[in-house]
């Protein structure tokens, strides 16, 4: 494998997503793929690791050809759109992945794949595996879990041409799967190894999270330095319980993150002093909450409660640290319409959508919620599921939705210890066989001072 050429980049928007494509053309041997997002911070990041590359290329010392590079959503369909995109992939010997905030060493990056032959199929990556059977990986491999390996894409990820071309030829072809999408990681890994018919992961010690010698890559942080975090006062936190959970679920709460709230509120089928709460009306519902979620949304316009720049939406046992939200915050305008938290798919392959998951917490900027509200889109039903329904009325709105792995839809030995140890993690659901209160103080509480804003 040769030296790499100085890339001229440029633009292709496709689908409503901005792609920067990189390609290094002149030898036609790595495609770095930027994983990033719609939002205006995410495409600012990605932006700076484009021009990181760009600047590592020309200290090489090469001759300027041309680099594509994507800028594409993080979830499993949208590699469709890289597969497909064969008038830059069929010349590449290698199509590697990397997220906005993942720094590459390029001479170390192919020193690496030149240890591996390009002309055979190739998955390459940092290994993880599951500790325990996951219901975010639909209990696959329950026997044993850590017999199967899926990337860290923070350490970055590659795949070889005659890889790359039958998981082409298998895309155009094949039905693909179109209910849930949940994990990128792991269903890329499954999709790829096609129950034995293709290769699993290949460990490469030299894809790295944290830095240190020898390393191709490491990773910075999902939790930026901003600046100050924004006010308490900035966030409205409204927690949807009822009348079975205020003796149970609602204590944890006040035990735990409750104190660390500016503006609070419990939304409750009755009204219960104690807490307090406040009855919006609605009566509960077994499963789906859309008719609650959206009186609480007209409820954050109203002048009933304080005006604050975000909402922030849990369950009763969503486990959460403001602390940290608010300093993420500080990387979002809230004068753009911004829906943030952990990203699901539904339908992508059917024109589905995406959304937020309401266990791991949602959270709107006061201008998504009044895009919302002034427009048609709304419940089907009270007990409609609120999170799909608002990922389903922000697709239609063309609200970007922005995804941060900080957030969890199931407790903490449902991800690998791991990935989730070098988080700072944001939140976690559900009180399953856990200790929630441990959990919140393992997990979540920060045990240095933070500035009380």
């Amino acid at each position: 494998m040769k030296g790499l050429a100085l890339p001229l980049c440029f633009l292709n928007q496709s689908s409503g997503y901005i792609f920067h494509a990189c390609l290094f053309t002149e030898l036609e041997d790595v495609m770095i793929v930027i994983q990033s997002q719609r939002n205006s911070y995410h495409a600012r990041r990605s932006g700076q690791r484009k021009v990181e590359i760009l600047q590592q290329a020309a200290r090489l010392g090469q001759v300027t050809s041309a680099m594509l590079c994507y800028n594409l959503p993080i979830f499993l369909y949208t590699l469709i759109h890289v597969l497909l995109f064969v008038k830059y992939g069929h010349s590449a010997s290698w199509l590697f992945f990397i997220e906005e905030e993942t720094k590459v060493t390029l001479s170390a990056l192919l020193e690496v794949l030149n240890r591996y032959p390009a002309q055979e199929e190739w998955f390459l990556g940092k290994r993880l595996h599951d500790n325990e059977a996951s219901i975010i990986h639909h209990y696959a491999f329950s026997e044993d879990p850590s017999s199967f390996s899926y990337p860290d894409t923070t350490a970055g990820w590659a795949l070889s041409a005659p890889l790359l071309k039958r998981l082409t030829e298998r895309i155009r072809s094949e039905n693909l799967k179109s209910d849930f999408t949940i994990d990128l990681k792991h269903e890329i890994a499954l999709f790829i190894w096609e129950e034995g018919h293709g290769p699993k992961l290949t460990a490469v010690p030299e894809f790295c999270t944290q830095p240190r010698d020898g390393c191709a890559t490491a990773f910075t942080t999902y939790l930026p330095d901003c600046g100050h975090p924004v006010s308490k006062n900035d966030v409205f936190v409204a927690v949807k319980t009822c009348q079975k959970f205020h003796s149970d679920r609602v204590p944890v709460v006040k035990a735990t993150w409750e104190k660390e709230s500016g503006f609070l509120e419990y939304y409750s089928d009755v009204t219960d002093a104690s807490i307090p709460t406040v009855s919006l009306g609605v009566s509960n519902t077994e499963r789906g909450h859309c008719g609650k979620t959206f009186a609480i949304l007209r409820r954050f316009l109203g002048k009933a409660v304080p005006k604050a720049d975000w909402l922030l939406i849990v369950d009763d046992d969503t486990l959460i640290s403001l602390p940290r939200l608010r300093q993420l915050l500080r990387c979002y305008d809230p004068k753009e319409a911004v829906s943030l938290g952990e990203r699901y798919g539904y339908g992508l392959t059917q024109k589905g959508y995406s959304y937020t998951t309401g266990g791991g917490g949602m959270v709107l900027s006061r201008t998504a919620v009044s895009r919302l509200l002034s427009s048609s889109c709304g419940c089907y039903s009270d007990d409609a599921p609120d999170d799909m329904v608002l990922g389903r009325c922000f697709t239609t709105l063309g609200v970007p939705i922005t995804h941060s792995p900080l957030f969890h839809q199931a407790r903490p030995d449902d991800y690998s210890e791991e990935m989730i140890s070098t988080q700072h993690a944001i939140s976690f659901h559900k009180h399953w066989n856990v200790d929630p209160v441990a959990v919140y103080r393992y997990w979540l509480q920060d045990t240095r001072p933070r500035d009380e804003l």
